[in-house]
């Protein structure tokens, strides 16, 4: 086997064996350190985000970010092989975070210390190029990438690794969820008194199942709104006086979420307040260099629905990886190694004399 592939897949065996769940990550973090480390890298650290050059920067040139994040979801009660016991079986490595997102943070490991080798051997680049290894993705927590990026250099393009199944996701949509309050008058259920929170709160629960908001992305289609929770009344025979619910809102390019909520606002009668502003729809324009190569390597381009840490990034940046996102928080995840051999080789061809 390849040793970059076999180096890659021991990593990974390594990490699955080290717990991580979000905000608690730092025993994998000190793992990534030293590794990165012992190949002669000067590591950043900040919180339990990583970062590092592969080579020394040069003033002018742009900056590259390969980015992957450490943590994972807990592990659930239907798993029937041991989580945090790496088991190779039939061409997969089983593991908790092994396909989500383990197997694409590896990947492109290989590729950035491929290309740092080829650069000790005089093989220069057209941009400086920076591994950035975050946590709290999977709870889009405060200290992970944002933390991470506040300590980088302005970076000019990422490539994100998540499990796409090797195609570039493009653009992807950003997420806002709406807490709705109606407010009625409380009364006895057996007289004509009171004004019911919840027959009022029905029209507004139609509007968000039957709208479809003007602004239709080419990429990332409408933005879809979802009634997913709902509470009012505390007994029976008393008529609520209030009635909340939620709306989980998938994002387009074509709003921002600021916009988007006061437009809402501005169509419904409840009250509504948004927890965030901040995971934001992300792309990159087609004509870029590097969906252009891509393109030339038939690598699969798409539009992507779930989030990642691209919501954060306000800089032209891609998502891909190996592993299927459906295979993500599910019992016995697993890899499959030729999906992590793919994918260094496709990642090092991206990148390697890309000008942008």
């Amino acid at each position: 086997m390849n040793p970059n592939i076999q180096a890659s897949i021991d990593l990974l065996q390594k990490l699955i064996a080290i717990p991580a769940k979000s905000r608690e990550e730092s025993a994998r973090a000190d793992y990534l350190q030293n590794y990165l480390t012992n190949k002669s890298l000067d590591v950043h650290r900040v919180g339990n985000n990583l970062w590092c050059y592969a080579w020394p920067p040069e003033e002018g040139k742009p900056n590259l970010l390969l980015n992957s994040h450490i943590d994972t979801v807990p592990a659930s009660d239907s798993w029937t092989r041991q989580a945090f016991e790496p088991q190779l079986e039939n061409g997969r490595l089983y593991g908790l975070g092994s396909n989500d997102a383990g197997g694409p943070l590896c990947s492109l490991v290989a590729a950035f210390l491929s290309l740092r080798e080829a650069y000790l051997q005089g093989k220069q680049q057209a941009y400086n190029l920076i591994l950035g290894l975050s946590c709290q993705e999977e709870i889009t927590g405060p200290e992970g990438v944002d933390l991470l990026l506040s300590d980088l250099p302005a970076i000019d393009l990422a490539v994100v690794g998540e499990p796409t199944s090797m195609r570039l996701a493009v653009a992807e949509k950003g997420l806002m969820v709406l807490d709705c309050t109606v407010y009625g008058e409380s009364g006895h259920a057996a007289h004509a008194t009171g004004d019911n929170a919840i027959y009022k709160a029905i029209k507004d629960i139609q509007w968000f199942q039957q709208t479809q908001l003007p602004r239709v992305s080419p990429l990332l289609g409408p933005v879809k709104m979802t009634v997913s929770i709902i509470n009012a009344g505390s007994k029976h025979n008393i008529i609520p006086d209030t009635c909340q619910f939620t709306v989980d809102v998938r994002v387009n390019e074509c709003y921002q979420n600021q916009e988007l909520c006061e437009y809402i606002q501005s169509q419904v009668d409840c009250q509504v307040k948004a927890r965030s502003y901040r995971l934001s729809s992300s792309g990159i324009d087609l004509q870029h260099p590097l969906v252009q190569r891509c393109r030339e390597m038939n690598i699969e381009l798409f539009a992507s629905p779930t989030l990642s840490d691209q919501s954060r990034m306000s800089f032209p940046s891609v998502k891909i990886g190996p592993g299927d996102s459906l295979r993500s928080h599910t019992a016995d995840e697993y890899i499959l190694l030729d999906e992590i051999a793919e994918a260094i080789e496709l990642y090092i061809a991206m990148l390697d004399g890309l000008q942008f």
